[in-house]
């Protein structure tokens, strides 16, 4: 993209984000400034629009153009066992507090193209778990959910999440768990039989479901606060009171309102369970 005048650049940025949110519905408003500014430009360069306002004006008038638009903004970027110490301590402390209900209704929001997802489900199974849980699966990005569905994944990544899955507690060996053609690997479609994929924005959308647990991890990095605590009130008001919540290793409450309604389980894994009793004025 040609060099342009900061100030001009902004107001064009600024018509992107109403054309997104009017013509489409996508609020991206709130989302942290420099992340976004970063994104639009690479759309620019990777479309050949030359401008901001050339891209939003294919926005405005080719309808699918959005959802390529929705594909370069978002962030479908995961391991399986990403992370492997906050999968250890989800096998070693939640998951047998978890087993004291019934029924497990977990939310992986944000779930990119499935990786976490696969790891949660291996973790539930081999801990016995995985017959009475559903998982939820949601993401704003169509393409990505269309990947995480397929569980297809290149074969060259599975050394290093096989390493992950040990460091994570694994029971077994990850290689159970695919099976490998080509220069593909393909998780084994029973890992899917209690999953559920949906698309939700957890920008405009309302409460998903009622769940025990819910992850959503280095999806906040991207997000202003306001919208930041406004994500984080949703994960609130979908957690029965004693439901945990893992967030990313960049991510944290500490300055959201909303992390009042909240303890810490590991701080330094980003796991918190909700608060179980609210105060009379409403806070926990």
């Amino acid at each position: 993209m040609d060099r342009i005048d900061p100030a001009l650049e902004d107001i064009e940025l600024e018509l992107f984000v109403r054309a997104l949110r009017q013509r489409h519905g996508y609020d991206f408003g709130h989302y942290a400034p420099a992340s976004l500014r970063r994104r639009v430009r690479q759309l620019v360069q990777t479309h050949g629009t030359g401008t901001i306002s050339a891209l939003t004006g294919r926005l405005l008038h080719e309808p699918e153009f959005v959802f390529t638009v929705i594909e370069g903004l978002s962030v479908p970027v995961s391991d399986m066992f990403r992370d492997p110490p906050v999968f250890r301590a989800l096998r070693e402390q939640v998951l047998p507090l978890l087993a004291s209900w019934p029924r497990i209704n977990i939310w992986q929001a944000g779930c990119a193209s499935g990786q976490e997802v696969y790891s949660l489900a291996i973790l539930l199974e081999e801990e016995g778990l995985y017959e009475r849980c559903q998982i939820y699966a949601t993401d704003f990005n169509p393409a990505a959910l269309r990947r995480a569905q397929e569980g297809i994944y290149p074969a060259r990544a599975a050394q290093a999440w096989s390493r992950n899955y040990l460091e994570a507690g694994g029971r077994h060996s990850l290689a159970d768990y695919y099976s490998a053609r080509y220069e593909f690997i393909k998780l084994d479609q029973r890992l899917r039989r209690n999953v559920s994929f949906a698309n939700h924005n957890l920008v405009t959308d309302k409460v998903f479901c009622e769940a025990q647990l819910v992850l959503c991890r280095n999806v906040l990095i991207y997000f202003a606060n306001p919208l930041q605590d406004r994500v984080l009130g949703l994960f609130r008001d979908s957690l029965v009171r004693g439901g945990f919540l893992c967030l990313g290793l960049r991510e944290s409450l500490e300055f959201a309102p909303s992390g009042a309604d909240f303890t810490a389980l590991d701080a330094n894994l980003r796991i918190y369970r909700r608060n179980v009793f609210t105060a009379p004025d409403g806070k926990a």
